[in-house]
């Protein structure tokens, strides 16, 4: 199988199952798999990447498979033995891109594939292969749409440098952080998709590096997709391509540009809907109807939230009073609380009653709301001063909070029959 730099399939060929798994599958059609290996510059490693993962594959993969070498404008010897390797083993093919980039390779790879399910891992083979069938089996079942391994996830295990360790997990916090994303690990060279929804996404990826992964997620999770987790074994190869400072910065550069494209709606995509659950058993007793469990998880959430933010307020505003004035350290306390408080609602309070409200909406809109609080606490601590001027900034932080409990319900009713009343309804 070759294609051509543009990615376009001269010819297929597929790996079919051994006949004991293939009788097994006989009843239902088998989907298809294609693994992915880009590489630059390997031409040391990659005769041992393909041979081994041709092995396992050929010994151990109930489904039918083709394994496609994607070099990205390789300089020394890698397409030569990648072509060499094609014409040896069967169900090895090669792509030679004229451009560098992983995930320009993927892109161009998994764009023109004809496999029911995309898989793609590094060429070092650092994650271990044991975790190759838990990866594809909830997509071939069709119980999720993507699957990462995770180097992060209950259970895995690593064994790789300390330097490498921490620059991963402060990756990975600042996803969580800035996106509120849930998967754990983004950045593992170990993935796969339904081809079904990963071509509306990858219709919006732009990065062509090592950012693809993460941007290739946080669209799968923004648009609703399903994630499956792999808890994975994996061993650092020191031999690496990547330059961790340059890289670092893409991928700072790359989460503010998804946070931008998601907060102005750019990055929904029309993807496969689920059905809604439903009950498997005839005679289950089912919860309340959706409208009732909707707002009790609604007024749960909103006031957990709210007494955290009005706490969080009355905290940082005896800190600041101890060098401001009472208007400024209202204002500053109020406005950090303010937008937190707002963020928590949007991901947590409406998160499934209205999934489509993005950043950018919700705070604005809740931005009147701001106004409205400032006016109210700030008026109420200044009247509590004015009868009391001796007062404690303790007991001028105990009127604040109670004016703040007034202004949050007056917020609830605002964003569920305002800001999310459209979706909510």
């Amino acid at each position: 199988m070759t294609y051509t730099s543009s990615g376009l399939r001269t010819g297929r060929r597929f790996v079919s199952p051994s006949p004991a798994d293939a009788s097994d599958a006989a009843a239902t059609r088998t989907p298809t798999v294609e693994i992915v290996i880009p590489v630059y510059n390997e031409e040391r490693a990659l005769p041992g990447c393909i041979r081994t993962l041709h092995t396992r594959l050929r010994d151990e993969l109930p489904y039918p498979w083709q394994i496609t070498v994607a070099d990205n404008a390789s300089v020394d010897g890698t397409l030569t033995v990648a072509q060499e390797l094609a014409q040896e083993l069967p169900g090895v093919g090669v792509v030679h891109l004229d451009r560098k980039g992983r995930g320009l390779a993927l892109r161009t790879v998994w764009g023109a594939s004809d496999a029911d399910i995309v898989v793609y891992m590094d060429v070092d083979l650092s994650t271990g292969l044991d975790g190759l069938l838990p990866l594809i089996a909830p997509l071939a079942s069709g119980h999720s749409d993507l699957a990462i391994g995770s180097r992060l996830a209950p259970g895995a295990r690593t064994v790789r440098g300390p330097r490498r360790e921490f620059i991963s997990r402060c990756y990975n916090g600042l996803i969580r952080l800035t996106h509120g994303a849930r998967f754990t690990d983004a950045q593992c060279g170990f993935k796969a998709a339904r081809t079904e929804v990963l071509r509306p996404l990858l219709t919006k990826t732009r990065d062509d590096a090592w950012f693809f992964d993460t941007e290739l997620l946080l669209l799968a999770e923004h648009n609703g997709l399903r994630i499956h987790e792999v808890p994975v074994d994996w061993v650092e190869d020191v031999d690496t391509r990547v330059d961790v400072v340059g890289t670092a910065t893409d991928d700072l550069k790359g989460l503010w540009r998804m946070a931008r494209l998601k907060a102005s709606g750019a990055a929904r995509v029309p993807v496969p809907s689920r059905p809604e659950p439903a009950a498997e058993h005839p005679d289950a007793v089912l919860a309340p109807d959706a409208a009732r469990a909707q707002l009790a998880w609604q007024i749960g959430c909103f006031v957990a939230i709210g007494i955290a933010s009005t706490a969080g307020q009355a905290l940082l505003y005896w800190v600041l009073r101890g060098w401001w004035q009472p208007v400024l350290a209202n204002f500053v306390s109020l406005l950090v609380l303010t937008l937190l408080n707002t963020e928590a609602n949007r991901r947590l309070t409406f998160r499934y009653a209205a999934p489509d409200v993005g950043a950018r909406r919700a705070h604005l809109s809740a931005g009147a709301l701001f106004v409205l609080g400032y006016l109210v606490t700030s008026g109420a601590v200044l009247l509590f001063r004015d009868a009391e001027p001796g007062a404690s900034a303790a007991a001028e932080t105990l009127v604040l909070a109670i004016s703040s409990v007034l202004v949050t319900g007056v917020r609830f009713l605002v964003l569920r029959l305002a800001v999310f009343h459209r979706r909510t309804s």
